[in-house]
């Protein structure tokens, strides 16, 4: 009787990594034509409109608030009329689904596997930006993490940007003024506490669906603000630190700047008096973390 040996594969065989799928959905002539024709014409009778102008490049994109399913669809319209690529990060498992995995993929997910031999999120990213020349790519986080209440900003979108020395596009879906898109493009200081409180500070101004879910909570609106006063912020911004009123005066050229007008910005929260030092009786001014988020509103980028 022949005897047959058979060499038999592992039980476990080692899992094929996934990788970002360099073609998706945004790609397509479905999307750039028939899609971008219907948001163009949705967004038209429901009285919605886009931020000025998509930042070039790949990015971190946050998306705030999120207290509603009807964010996506706004998000999705004005990225797609903008000719934006989307990208966002998911478990490796799902992707792994039949059918849906593949669905999912071609949508724009990144498949995250968080086992040893995994492939981390940043290291992906990194592996992709090398590989291709990019034009308007977000990878899409949102900070809040869930449509519901909660307390805390995830920070995970910071240390991806962070590593992979990538800007933060802040976006919005503001249902007050009806406008989509990303409204600043923030380049990363030393101090992320710091940034982390002022990205947070401009989104007070911004309403969600449902304001009462939203974090940070809703302040209202933001103030309207005179020319002159905008061009204080701004440049109480550059400053990076404080300055003397003839020190504001001398950056921004204002012809006549009245301790009335510092005055009103205090108490428009925008500005706050710094207690004079030494033997100079000029007392200085700074930027709130208030004036701070109300900047990135008035200046595309940084």
């Amino acid at each position: 009787m022949a005897i047959f040996i058979v060499k038999t594969l592992p039980t476990i065989m080692a899992k094929t990594s996934l990788t970002i799928r360099e073609k998706t959905i945004f790609d397509g002539i479905f999307t750039k034509y028939f899609l971008k024709f219907l948001f163009t014409l949705w967004f038209k009778i429901a009285g919605w409109k886009l931020c000025k102008n998509a930042p070039e490049g790949a990015g971190v994109a946050i998306a705030a608030p999120h207290t509603s399913n009807w964010d996506f669809f706004y998000a999705l319209g004005a990225a797609i009329q903008q000719d934006v690529k989307i990208y966002f990060s998911i478990k490796d498992s799902i992707c792994r689904v039949p059918v849906l995995g593949t669905w999912l993929m071609y949508l724009g997910a990144i498949p995250i596997d968080r086992s040893e031999q995994g492939v981390g999120q940043v290291q992906q990213i990194k592996d992709f930006i090398d590989s291709q020349k990019l034009k308007r790519v977000f990878f899409l986080f949102t900070p809040e993490g869930t449509r519901g209440p909660v307390s805390k900003w995830k920070t995970g979108f910071y240390h991806v940007a962070q590593g992979c020395n990538l800007p933060i596009f802040l976006a919005k879906v503001d249902y007050l003024s009806k406008e989509s898109g990303v409204f600043h493009t923030f380049t990363l200081t030393e101090n992320k506490a710091d940034d982390i409180k002022a990205i947070q500070a401009s989104y007070k101004t911004i309403r969600g669906k449902f304001p009462l879910h939203q974090y940070p909570p809703y302040a209202g609106s933001m103030p309207k603000l005179s020319e002159a006063e905008a061009k204080i912020i701004k440049t109480m911004y550059a400053c990076k630190g404080v300055a003397t009123r003839m020190e504001i005066i001398a950056k921004t050229k204002l012809d006549e700047l009245s301790t009335t007008m510092l005055d009103f910005l205090i108490e428009k929260g925008m500005l706050e008096k710094v207690p004079s030092t030494g033997n100079n009786s000029e007392p200085s001014y700074q930027l709130t973390f208030a004036g701070k988020g109300c900047f990135l509103h008035l200046s595309p980028s940084i």
